[in-house]
Protein backbone atom coordinates (compact mmCIF):
# COMPACT_ATOMS: atom_id res chain seq x y z
CA UNK A 1 0.00 0.00 0.00
CA UNK A 2 1.23 3.59 -1.02
CA UNK A 3 0.28 6.87 1.13
CA UNK A 4 -0.82 10.41 -0.09
CA UNK A 5 -1.86 13.71 0.76
CA UNK A 6 -4.73 15.05 -0.53
CA UNK A 7 -5.01 18.94 -0.10
CA UNK A 8 -8.75 21.00 -0.44
CA UNK A 9 -10.13 24.26 0.96
CA UNK A 10 -12.35 23.78 3.61
CA UNK A 11 -14.69 26.14 2.42
CA UNK A 12 -14.70 24.27 -1.22
CA UNK A 13 -14.81 20.60 -0.31
CA UNK A 14 -14.18 18.91 3.47
CA UNK A 15 -13.52 15.94 4.99
CA UNK A 16 -17.21 16.32 6.71
CA UNK A 17 -18.50 17.01 2.83
CA UNK A 18 -16.45 13.81 1.77
CA UNK A 19 -17.29 11.26 4.43
CA UNK A 20 -21.18 12.47 3.99
CA UNK A 21 -20.49 10.85 0.39
CA UNK A 22 -19.78 7.51 2.29
CA UNK A 23 -18.68 4.44 1.16
CA UNK A 24 -19.22 5.36 -2.53
CA UNK A 25 -16.74 8.14 -2.02
CA UNK A 26 -15.98 11.14 -4.53
CA UNK A 27 -14.15 12.03 -7.42
CA UNK A 28 -11.14 13.87 -6.44
CA UNK A 29 -12.09 16.11 -8.90
CA UNK A 30 -10.58 19.68 -10.44
CA UNK A 31 -6.45 18.91 -10.39
CA UNK A 32 -4.61 20.86 -13.19
CA UNK A 33 -1.13 20.12 -12.32
CA UNK A 34 0.79 17.21 -14.16
CA UNK A 35 2.69 16.54 -11.30
CA UNK A 36 -0.76 15.68 -9.33
CA UNK A 37 -2.25 13.79 -11.93
CA UNK A 38 0.94 11.53 -12.06
CA UNK A 39 0.67 10.65 -8.77
CA UNK A 40 -2.88 9.39 -8.74
CA UNK A 41 -2.13 7.98 -11.94
CA UNK A 42 0.07 5.71 -9.44
CA UNK A 43 -2.53 4.95 -6.96
CA UNK A 44 -4.19 1.60 -6.29
CA UNK A 45 -7.79 0.50 -4.89
CA UNK A 46 -6.83 0.89 -1.28
CA UNK A 47 -4.42 3.21 -0.89
CA UNK A 48 -4.65 5.52 2.17
CA UNK A 49 -3.98 9.00 2.05
CA UNK A 50 -4.34 11.93 4.55
CA UNK A 51 -7.00 14.65 4.06
CA UNK A 52 -5.26 17.78 4.17
CA UNK A 53 -7.48 21.51 4.92
CA UNK A 54 -5.32 24.05 2.59
CA UNK A 55 -5.76 27.83 3.30
CA UNK A 56 -8.25 27.65 6.32
CA UNK A 57 -6.84 25.27 8.50
CA UNK A 58 -3.47 24.06 7.19
CA UNK A 59 -3.95 20.26 8.93
CA UNK A 60 -4.47 16.85 8.73
CA UNK A 61 -8.04 16.37 9.63
CA UNK A 62 -8.57 12.64 8.44
CA UNK A 63 -7.46 9.94 6.69
CA UNK A 64 -9.13 8.80 2.87
CA UNK A 65 -9.08 5.93 1.07
CA UNK A 66 -9.00 5.43 -2.78
CA UNK A 67 -12.03 3.78 -4.55
CA UNK A 68 -11.51 3.83 -7.90
CA UNK A 69 -8.80 4.05 -10.37
CA UNK A 70 -7.61 7.16 -12.27
CA UNK A 71 -10.30 7.46 -14.55
CA UNK A 72 -11.44 11.07 -16.87
CA UNK A 73 -12.10 13.94 -14.23
CA UNK A 74 -16.03 14.73 -15.03
CA UNK A 75 -15.23 18.56 -14.89
CA UNK A 76 -12.07 18.82 -17.51
CA UNK A 77 -12.87 20.40 -20.51
CA UNK A 78 -10.14 18.09 -22.63
CA UNK A 79 -9.17 14.30 -20.96
CA UNK A 80 -5.50 15.04 -20.12
CA UNK A 81 -6.95 15.62 -16.79
CA UNK A 82 -7.85 12.43 -14.58
CA UNK A 83 -8.73 11.86 -11.06
CA UNK A 84 -8.98 9.21 -8.40
CA UNK A 85 -12.33 8.87 -6.05
CA UNK A 86 -11.78 8.36 -2.38
CA UNK A 87 -13.68 7.76 0.67
CA UNK A 88 -13.53 9.02 4.29
CA UNK A 89 -11.80 6.64 6.54
CA UNK A 90 -11.52 7.82 9.99
CA UNK A 91 -10.91 11.82 11.38
CA UNK A 92 -7.81 12.16 12.87
CA UNK A 93 -8.53 12.68 16.63
CA UNK A 94 -5.89 15.76 16.73
CA UNK A 95 -5.53 17.85 13.97
CA UNK A 96 -1.71 18.20 12.98
CA UNK A 97 -1.03 21.54 11.68
CA UNK A 98 1.27 22.42 8.79
CA UNK A 99 3.04 24.59 11.52
CA UNK A 100 3.45 21.40 13.96
CA UNK A 101 4.68 19.28 11.31
CA UNK A 102 7.81 21.96 10.37
CA UNK A 103 8.75 21.71 13.96
CA UNK A 104 9.40 17.52 13.70
CA UNK A 105 12.69 17.10 12.47
CA UNK A 106 11.58 13.43 11.28
CA UNK A 107 9.36 15.20 8.72
CA UNK A 108 11.76 18.22 7.42
CA UNK A 109 11.85 15.76 4.00
CA UNK A 110 8.10 15.51 4.15
CA UNK A 111 7.24 16.75 0.23
CA UNK A 112 4.21 18.85 2.36
CA UNK A 113 7.09 20.71 4.05
CA UNK A 114 8.95 21.36 0.52
CA UNK A 115 6.33 21.45 -2.07
CA UNK A 116 3.61 22.78 -0.21
CA UNK A 117 1.45 24.06 -3.43
CA UNK A 118 1.35 20.22 -4.75
CA UNK A 119 -2.36 19.41 -4.14
CA UNK A 120 -1.84 15.33 -4.30
CA UNK A 121 1.33 14.21 -3.32
CA UNK A 122 3.41 11.41 -2.11
CA UNK A 123 3.56 10.63 1.93
CA UNK A 124 6.66 8.20 3.11
CA UNK A 125 5.44 5.33 5.19
CA UNK A 126 7.55 6.28 8.28
CA UNK A 127 6.03 9.82 7.40
CA UNK A 128 2.21 8.31 7.51
CA UNK A 129 3.11 6.31 10.98
CA UNK A 130 4.18 9.34 12.70
CA UNK A 131 1.53 11.87 11.92
CA UNK A 132 -0.98 8.93 12.84
CA UNK A 133 0.88 8.54 15.76
CA UNK A 134 0.97 12.41 16.38
CA UNK A 135 -2.73 12.65 15.32
CA UNK A 136 -3.97 9.88 17.92
CA UNK A 137 -5.44 7.73 14.73
CA UNK A 138 -4.75 4.04 15.18
CA UNK A 139 -5.32 1.98 11.82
Amino acid sequence: MAYWLFKSEPDVFSFDQLTAKGAKGEEWTGIRNYQARNNMRKMVIGDRGFFYHSNIGKAVVGVVEVCALVHPDSTADIPAWECVDVRGVAPMPRHITLDEIKTVKALSEMVLVKNSRLSVQPVLDAEWKLICELGGLKL
